[in-house]
């Protein structure tokens, strides 16, 4: 590991920071991702990442909220890809937590890999969407937003102190088309077959993708068994998720773990189970710091169009993430 990050040029403090994260999770990194990604992405967890939120066009815009943040003192820098996104240095984030456009919800703070998800799904506001794992409420706000609060989405979390979490972050900001609702997402096909235009199923995972290597919190219960525990979890969201879809509509899945467990894995046994009736399909990402999915891991072989999905790698303040669009018929 001392030689890996004296390559990357990191310090020494930054050598036992990356020290500190597990061994077997450096490994499976290392096969996971590509020589140069990895080496960035290694990089990424010794180091502060900017805070990143998105005006919330529900009460404000871009324009707005900018003026109104620089007047306050704040240094933002604009995310390239995304207009209404922009960035703070860690040192600022406690004031902007503090900031009235922070407690009156015209901002949400969110990692710019989060929002890719909802992009990809691109809701359309005479739609009915479902959010099948949506707590705290990050996508469900911005696909509203992105609705201009018409249409209808349907929120599921099976979490009850995360449902409550849910319902206020949608009131504060501004929400008006979301029923929530406190079930099991892995059974809401039993009463909702073939019901929704889109689906969106940010799956519950290991969270590989937030690993900090000086906040052991963020990896402390981390292992391959809980990967093996995410996954048993995940397909039965992703099974339900396809019987929720109508046919024609779009699914995305999403995770912010690097596992293919948790991700090649799962989209490839759905293929398997759903067989001509789903499709991976192509998707473009306005920036470079992604790979395509795996085809093979661990002596396993996946479906080919599993290339079609995309694995972000951590950079420039991203977070790890996988995201993949499927089509039923």
């Amino acid at each position: 590991t001392g030689v890996l990050c004296r390559k990357l040029g990191l310090g020494r403090l930054e050598m036992a920071m990356a020290e500190a994260l597990p061994e077997v999770f450096r490994a499976r990194l290392r096969e996971i991702l590509e020589p140069d990604h990895c080496q960035a992405c290694w990089q990424s967890f010794a180091v502060a990442p900017p805070t990143a939120f998105r005006a919330n066009g529900l009460k404000t815009n871009a324009d707005a909220l900018r003026a109104e943040l620089q007047d306050a003192g704040f240094t933002l820098e604009p995310l390239l890809w995304k207009p209404d996104v922009f960035l703070v240095s860690p040192s600022q984030r406690r004031a902007l937590t503090e900031s009235a456009a922070y407690v009156d919800g015209r901002l949400y703070i969110q990692n710019p890999s989060s929002m890719v998800p909802p992009l990809l799904l691109d809701p359309q506001p005479d739609e009915w969407i479902l959010d099948l794992a949506a707590a705290p409420g990050s996508k469900t706000i911005q696909i509203a937003e992105m609705m201009g609060n018409d249409g209808r989405i349907s929120a599921v979390e099976s979490v009850r102190g995360r449902f409550f979490r849910l319902q206020k972050n949608l009131k504060k900001h501004g929400v008006a088309n979301v029923q929530t609702y406190l079930k099991d997402g892995a059974r809401v096909w039993r009463q909702c077959r073939e019901q929704f235009d889109r689906v969106l199923l940010d799956a519950p995972c290991s969270s590989e993708g937030q690993f900090r290597a000086d906040t052991p919190q963020t990896w402390a219960y981390w292992s391959e068994k809980k990967i093996a525990e995410m996954n048993r979890k995940q397909r039965k969201l992703l099974y339900s998720a396809v019987q929720c879809l109508k046919p024609g509509g779009a699914l995305v899945y999403s995770t912010c773990t690097f596992a293919p467990e948790e991700n090649e894995a799962i989209i490839a046994r759905a293929l398997r189970q759903f067989g001509s009736a789903l499709d991976v399909e192509d998707i473009e990402l306005p920036f470079a710091n992604a790979e395509p999915g795996l085809v093979r891991w661990r002596g396993k072989a996946f479906d080919r169009r599993l290339r079609r999905a995309r694995r972000i790698v951590p950079q420039d303040g991203m977070e790890g993430f996988f995201v993949c669009r499927l089509r039923k018929f």
